[in-house]
């Protein structure tokens, strides 16, 4: 009996060591950030849970904690909802309602979600080895293929839904984040080596397809290759209405990250070189210059969004960098807002205060591009400027 007290003893002594070594190494969590910041700033209708006054957080070093709220997050066809804080200290209300809705297959990866989790579960089973983990990412993989197009695009939400989340969708980092994630994959990075191999055929095949679909995307306009726009018809691959606001049109800002995503490509074939340098010019092409934005107090107003105390105008400024609008119209190429009503406006002073101030119509995003190429240039040996047919 003494020996078998004792074994037990060394055995709670290993299994308590191994439980404090899972939480030495904190795993990145800023790609939630923005579900999180969504939960507690917004009470959306459609919330499973809200959250408490005083919601408690899980410190990052909790790593078993966080990935086990994934898992009640986690819907029964391997997505997750948005607009959650996975390190949320769950009361067991919180948690049984949770439970009693894993049928709810609003999932979607909007906002960071899906493949954040995926990722995430991914490198706790690495370090942990606990196999319920690496079950929760398996599902989640299997989802984002479930989800792919037979183009190779994703959609903001799947189950498919009857309004534009069917679009295949840039907005908001959803395609560019899936293919990241799928980028380590095919890379044989070393926290996805618990893979199948079937499964890692299959996911090196979405990737690839994945690529096919954002240069098929890719926005010809007055004969030349520019951009992209925030959305994309998931059936003719053209610029597709997103919110009310946000209409088909060259969108400088989210075609940002498609950019530096293809010049991170090892020897790029001549597609993707005609892609990198024809958004490029676009991007140049594009500048505004003498402009700068400036926000300023103002009188509150209430709206049904949100309660407003600031305002925001353009001001001429020699001096200021070059900015550039985040929607350009289609054929004119002209700088382009919108309000509520999807009516087309061609200066943010015509945009009601409220969208004014509550969306960025402004970005600097493409000077990071253009600061970039040379470097790209150097680096691929490719000549400047030759965009090939």
């Amino acid at each position: 009996m003494r020996t078998l007290l004792i074994l037990m003893l060394i055995s709670f002594g290993i299994n308590s060591s191994a439980q404090e070594n899972y939480s030495e190494k904190a795993f990145d969590l800023r790609p939630f950030s923005s579900s999180s910041d969504h939960w507690y700033r917004i009470k959306g209708k459609n919330n499973i849970i809200d959250p408490l006054p005083d919601q408690q957080r899980y410190k990052p070093t909790q790593i078993t904690q966080i990935a086990d709220n994934m898992l009640l997050y986690q819907r029964k066809n391997g997505g997750w909802p948005k607009n959650y804080d996975m390190q949320a200290i769950l009361t067991e209300k919180q948690k049984q309602r949770l439970l009693k809705t894993k049928d709810e297959l609003h999932t979607t990866f909007d906002n960071g979600t899906s493949y954040t989790q995926v990722n995430y579960l991914a490198q706790v089973y690495s370090q942990t080895k606990i196999e319920k983990y690496k079950e929760a990412c398996l599902k989640g993989f299997q989802f984002i293929l479930d989800a792919q197009y037979k183009n190779g695009g994703w959609p903001q939400y799947y189950p498919l839904q009857d309004n534009y989340s069917r679009h295949i969708t840039f907005n908001d980092g959803a395609y560019m984040g899936i293919m990241n994630l799928l980028k380590k994959v095919a890379a044989d990075s070393s926290e996805f080596a618990f893979l199948p191999t079937a499964l890692r055929h299959q996911l090196e095949a979405a990737y690839k397809k994945g690529i096919d679909c954002i240069l098929d995307c890719q926005i010809t306009d007055q004969w030349k290759l520019t951009a992209w726009c925030q959305q994309h018809d998931e059936i003719t691959l053209k610029p597709a209405w997103a919110r009310a606001y946000e209409p088909p049109s060259i969108c400088n800002g989210e075609s940002v990250p498609i950019v530096f995503f293809l010049m991170q490509l090892e020897k790029p074939d001549k597609r993707v070189i005609n892609a990198i340098q024809g958004a490029v010019k676009w991007f140049a092409d594009s500048r505004i210059f003498n402009t700068r934005i400036e926000w300023f107090d103002a009188p509150t107003e209430e709206t049904p969004f949100t309660t407003i105390t600031k305002d925001k105008r353009v001001v001429n400024d020699p001096s200021a960098p070059p900015i550039w609008t985040r929607y350009y119209e289609l054929e004119t190429e002209r700088p382009l807002f919108c309000d509520r009503n999807s009516k087309f406006l061609y200066s943010m002073a015509e945009v009601s205060r409220e969208r004014r101030v509550g969306y960025g119509w402004y970005t600097h995003a493409p000077q990071y591009v253009l600061n970039a190429y040379p470097d790209w240039l150097k680096r691929t040996g490719i000549k400047e400027n030759v965009i090939e047919n």
